[in-house]
């Protein structure tokens, strides 16, 4: 769940070219790692990666966000109001995520 709802958010958040395409790149990646940590359920290095990526992505959301907003917000059509909220939503959403996906790696054995 915590993946797919980051991946609508993160498509919805890339669907109007506001954000630069490392701010794709950077969550898809994070999500495929996800993926990664879903079918290997042994695996603490997986859930780990997953885990630090989301904490990486949490500081580039903000750095993105802050860099690429608009200075004047009146002129936003509603398509980018809701491409920034998205990606607002996503960032904010980001630290439960990661304490979600830390309990996962506790259940796995990881200290």
């Amino acid at each position: 769940a915590i993946i797919l709802v980051h991946w609508l958010l993160t498509v919805w958040g890339c669907m109007n070219y506001m954000f630069p395409a490392s701010y794709a790149w950077g969550n898809f990646s994070v999500l495929a790692v996800g993926i990664w940590a879903i079918v290997q359920r042994d695996s603490l290095d997986a859930i780990m990666m997953f885990l630090t990526g989301l904490l990486l992505t949490v500081l580039t959301d903000i750095i993105h966000i802050s860099v690429f907003y608009p200075p004047k917000s009146n002129y936003l059509s509603d398509v980018k109001r809701f491409s920034i909220g998205m990606a607002i939503f996503s960032l904010l959403l980001k630290p439960v995520s990661c304490y979600l996906v830390y309990r996962m790696y506790r259940e796995r054995g990881g200290e």
